[in-house]
């Protein structure tokens, strides 16, 4: 399986989907990053940011695109849909995470439009939450209960934000994973709205968190009883 990933800075993708996509890696999918801006308007500026997204994505193990535009000014235009277009051709992607539409943050948004727009005849669009996330109403969940620890450590890639910016909080980010577990009747979860999911339960790409097989020494878990 072919999976793109859309932000609007660095860091946007971990946050929002780092333990899903730790878990298709770990499925043997090929994964693609798509990064719209530098984050040259954060703490640190461009070159930092820019750096720090680079060593999120050899982490990943994860090819790393750049849209070019400028922090602050992300365009949900054409001219945004046609940088998705770019990276969804290129991945071939069969399946594309990008942010809520439902977010106060006008680059969020606008990288959203633009994902959608460009991905328009694919078949499974997840849209992942944010800090800065309102509204978020999720329909799907992936259990990511063996990448929370990977997942905090694709966040602490990005150093100067967990310094400087007080909305990106590994601790926050794990509490966050326990109660969308919660909701979903996990342990840790994600939590996706779905704009398309087409699945069929004999197609073994759609993998993405491990399966819970029980020894037969093992008593299963009450929720799986």
């Amino acid at each position: 399986m072919n999976v793109l990933a859309v932000g609007a800075h660095p860091d946007d993708i971990e946050l929002g989907c780092g333990g899903a996509l730790l878990a298709h890696r770990k499925a043997g999918h090929r994964v693609t990053m798509l990064v719209m801006t530098g984050g040259e308007l954060g703490p640190t500026g461009n070159a930092t940011r820019r750096a720090e997204q680079e060593d999120a994505a050899a982490l990943l193990g994860a090819e790393l695109r750049w849209g070019r535009f400028e922090d602050g000014l992300v365009p949900g235009d054409l001219t945004g849909v046609v940088a998705v277009e770019a990276a969804l051709s290129a991945s071939g992607a069969d399946i594309v995470y990008t942010h809520t539409t439902a977010d106060t943050h006008q680059d969020h948004r606008a990288t959203a439009s633009a994902t959608l727009a460009a991905a328009r005849r694919s078949c499974r669009i997840l849209s992942y939450e944010s800090p800065s996330t309102v509204g978020f109403a999720p329909t799907l969940h992936i259990d990511v209960a063996d990448f929370v620890e990977g997942k905090l450590d694709l966040v602490r890639a990005h150093m100067s934000q967990v310094l400087g910016c007080g909305l990106v909080d590994p601790e926050a980010i794990e509490a966050q994973a326990r109660f969308r577990g919660f909701q979903a009747r996990a342990r840790y979860a994600e939590a996706f709205e779905a704009h398309r999911f087409v699945w069929s339960p004999l197609d073994p790409g759609l993998s993405v968190a491990p399966s819970h097989q029980v020894e037969e020494s093992q008593e299963a878990p009450a929720w799986l009883r």
